[in-house]
């Protein structure tokens, strides 16, 4: 089953719930035009809308889109297989891309067309598949539950992974948000902050970043 096949059955009979990559998404949004790549059934515009902010949306099910659209949302379809997204350079503030990387079977042609769109960051979210749980769930001999083939994921990241494939793609962390265990309970959600700190690929359940572009040197730097 290929993306668009699998997105678009996906979405005939589901809605997006309110999670963590949403919130911290919104967070590190200060204001402008937002593009949101893969945006699903339109709940983080909802958010923007909410927040004030203008947001527009593509995905690459058509069933997503009719469900934006009926919500009064600035959204179109557009075919996935395209190398080249129809939309001018610089064009929107933010390109937000939640949970959709893992999806892609090459996710460094659309992370390309998100800097190529965004004129100052980028903020991706993406699950966690070195995680805890997920090594226990290996370790008992089962798989673990992002590999499972419901959920249609492609690309397994780690946080080694994600900096890798960001840096290949001259893009720099300015944020980091890391979703771990137990989060809302006081002193231990504290504790397992701090762990997914020191040793995110561990502790970590999902990673929220911002990133922007490497500043242009002047070519004489270079040579220095």
């Amino acid at each position: 089953m290929n993306f668009k096949t699998f997105s678009n059955k996906y979405w005939q009979n589901r809605n997006q719930p309110l999670v963590y990559r949403h919130r911290a998404a919104l967070d590190l949004i200060g204001g402008g035009k937002v593009l949101d790549l893969g945006c699903g059934d339109g709940l983080f515009m909802e958010l923007l809308r909410k927040k004030g902010i203008k947001g527009s949306g593509v995905d690459f099910s058509k069933t997503a889109i009719e469900k934006c659209k009926m919500k009064g949302l600035e959204a179109c379809f557009i075919d996935g297989s395209q190398e080249n997204l129809p939309i001018a350079d610089n064009s929107f503030d933010y390109v937000t891309i939640l949970d959709v990387l893992e999806h892609l079977p090459c996710p460094e042609k659309l992370l390309s067309e998100a800097k190529r769109i965004s004129k100052k960051y980028i903020i991706i979210s993406v699950p966690n598949f070195s995680s805890l749980p997920a090594r226990i769930q290996m370790a008992r001999g089962r798989v673990p539950e992002n590999n499972k083939e419901n959920k249609g994921h492609a690309f397994w990241f780690s946080y080694p992974v994600l900096k890798s494939l960001l840096k290949k793609n001259n893009l720099d962390i300015a944020e980091l948000r890391i979703n771990t265990f137990w989060k809302t309970k006081p002193i231990v959600g504290r504790l397992f902050g701090r762990l997914a700190l020191w040793r995110p690929s561990l502790f970590a359940l999902s990673f929220v970043v911002k990133v922007k572009k490497y500043p242009v040197r002047n070519p004489v730097d270079i040579f220095c």
